[in-house]
């Protein structure tokens, strides 16, 4: 993204589209975010001003950027995951208080998993996985239950993009996803075992809307010593009771 933030002819809100993109959750300094998104040190200070007068973006006691309520108040507002979410949630707080693993609920957004709803307790194995957090589609139990499902040329990207190799686990050979991708296709399962974090396994299953389309996945993250198989079952149900409540003609998402 920085080799065209400087690119002659981008419009004020694609820069600030940019500028907004470089925020993961952790607060940056202005240089970083200057360096992060290639624009200008002037142009991106001010850029934050006028976020940060809107309430896009807060400056914290440090002195560092982050994101501001205004624009979290703006997501909750997203009709998609919101819909989802309200549908999904008590089934997943049945299925937490069921295993007391970690549950999750994840949309494709792209290349990635986009997190849209996370449940976990104290006997629950820590993960990287936030709400509003990306994951990558070829590591983890809802990724490849997304990617199963999605069209062959996202597939194609996500293998030419580079399988980042998060562990020593994960599945970067093009055939050997391709392979996981097949199972998961067949058994409508997606299992992971230490793919993405070392110490932790997951299991997952699709939601699907009204017609029949994959538009999200609900999966546990557990413990690399649980054999995870014995969750499929209950995953699922959960999906599919998920997606036997979401309306019939509403869809869930349509994931680019």
């Amino acid at each position: 993204m920085s080799g065209n933030a400087r690119e002659p002819g981008r419009s004020t809100i694609d820069r600030l589209l940019t500028l907004l993109d470089v925020f993961d959750g952790a607060e940056l300094t202005l240089v970083e975010i200057a360096g992060r998104s290639g624009l200008p040190l002037s142009t991106t200070h001010r850029m934050l001003g006028a976020l940060e007068r809107w309430g896009g973006i807060e400056r914290a006691p440090s002195g560092r950027y982050r994101v501001g309520l205004r624009l979290w108040e703006l997501g909750t507002r997203a009709t998609i995951p919101s819909g989802l979410r309200e549908t999904a949630l008590p089934l997943m707080q049945n299925l937490y208080e069921s295993t007391h693993e970690n549950v999750q609920l994840a949309l494709r957004a792209g290349h990635d998993a986009l997190v849209i709803e996370r449940l976990t307790g104290p006997r629950a194995v820590r993960t990287v996985t936030e709400v509003g957090g990306r994951l990558p589609l070829h590591a983890t139990g809802v990724g490849k239950v997304l990617l199963a499902s999605a069209p062959a040329h996202v597939v194609s990207q996500v293998q030419q993009r580079g399988l980042a190799r998060c562990t020593r686990y994960t599945l970067t050979e093009p055939g050997r996803l391709a392979a996981a991708i097949s199972a998961t296709r067949d058994t409508g399962i997606g299992t992971v075992h230490q793919e993405m974090t070392l110490g932790t396994s997951s299991v997952a299953a699709a939601v699907t809307d009204g017609r029949g389309d994959v538009r999200a996945a609900v999966g546990i993250v557990a413990h690399s010593h649980v054999d995870v198989s014995r969750y499929a079952a209950a995953i699922r149900d959960v999906a599919r009771e998920i997606s036997r409540r979401v309306e019939p003609d509403a869809p869930v998402g349509r994931p680019s």
